[in-house]
């Protein structure tokens, strides 16, 4: 154990030096799409004014597409133009966020910009090249095709619904804009309100939105952060964990999307971004073996978790907390 505690040691230390060489940062990248209706792009830009001033209090890089006039290059080239000069590999997260209407023809599902829109498959050829964690946060209509197209170890994608099909005005977008900078949304109480937490007040907000107006729900939300592309609604939630699956012996969501914070708490900031990309491994590797604790004897599953529990201890102690 002394031998195993001394390799952590060192390691902590070497990730902490080279934390100290880079300059990895946050980035949040907010795209509009063609309003339809007056009302309905005031609301999307009211939207993407939230998104932002919560990137700013995340001290975030931020890009926003689909506000300023057009002239010569179209949103569509903004938007390719953005992901291009993105950094592919990062300890830090990229945020892309898509704010209006989606449409879907029974086999492409593609979102609406002013100009040319973009599918997809499109989306998904243009972020094969990251190498670091990405959230993806679609927000539009008829959204849900984008889920499994999207979907990759170390992302987490989350859509306004279920099907393709959802194609009415989407809500969701309303109530996650809302949620992503609200304390209130922080369902643990570790001072941050993470993606996950954003998600399930939003849905939360969405299903109450249709039961005060007596209306049948038109959407249904979906997140997957575990790259299987199948998603998980917010009603297979019990607080922060997922206490249903899609099928059986699916791994979980929301254990990923429960560590990308866009604004951070003073403790969180505290850790360099590499150890706590360490950290958050190890935190995942601990769900998974939660999930997969009624296959092993009691002795097993302590043999088995008591590292990853001596070296989170180490990576919390010198990140100060």
């Amino acid at each position: 154990m002394k031998k195993a505690l001394a390799i952590l040691c060192m390691l902590a230390a070497a990730v902490g030096g080279a934390m100290a060489q880079t300059n990895d940062k946050l980035a949040l990248i907010v795209v509009v799409g063609a309003p339809g209706e007056p009302e309905y792009g005031s609301n999307f830009v009211h939207w993407s004014d939230l998104w932002v001033q919560a990137g700013k209090a995340g001290g975030a890089d931020i890009t926003v597409i689909g506000t300023d006039a057009t002239n010569d290059t179209t949103d569509l080239d903004r938007l390719k133009q953005a992901l291009a000069a993105a950094p592919k590999e990062s300890a830090e997260e990229l945020w892309l966020v898509l704010l209006g209407h989606g449409t879907f023809d029974g086999t492409v599902a593609k979102f609406n910009l002013r100009g040319p829109d973009f599918s997809a498959d499109d989306l998904a050829g243009w972020l094969k090249p990251f190498r670091r964690p990405l959230a993806v946060i679609d927000c539009s209509s008829c959204s849900a095709p984008f889920l499994p197209k999207l979907s990759a170890p170390g992302r987490v994608i989350i859509t306004a619904t279920r099907s393709g099909y959802e194609d009415n005005y989407a809500r969701f977008g309303r109530f996650i804009s809302e949620a992503i900078g609200n304390p209130a949304s922080d369902l643990d109480k570790d001072g941050q309100t993470s993606l996950l937490e954003a998600y399930l007040a939003a849905s939360r907000g969405v299903a109450d939105f249709y039961k005060n107006e007596g209306q049948l729900a038109t959407e249904h939300a979906l997140l997957d952060d575990n790259g299987d592309g199948l998603g998980t609604p917010a009603d297979w939630f019990k607080g922060i964990r997922a206490v249903k699956r899609a099928r059986a012996g699916a791994a979980t969501d929301g254990a990923r999307a429960n560590q990308f914070f866009l604004v951070r708490s003073e403790a969180e900031l505290k850790i360099p971004a590499a150890l706590r990309g360490r950290r958050d491994e190890l935190e995942l590797e601990v769900e998974r073996l939660r999930d997969q604790k009624a296959t092993f004897g009691e002795d097993e599953y302590y043999r088995r978790l008591e590292p990853l529990m001596v070296e989170l201890a180490k990576i919390s102690a010198q990140g100060g907390q």
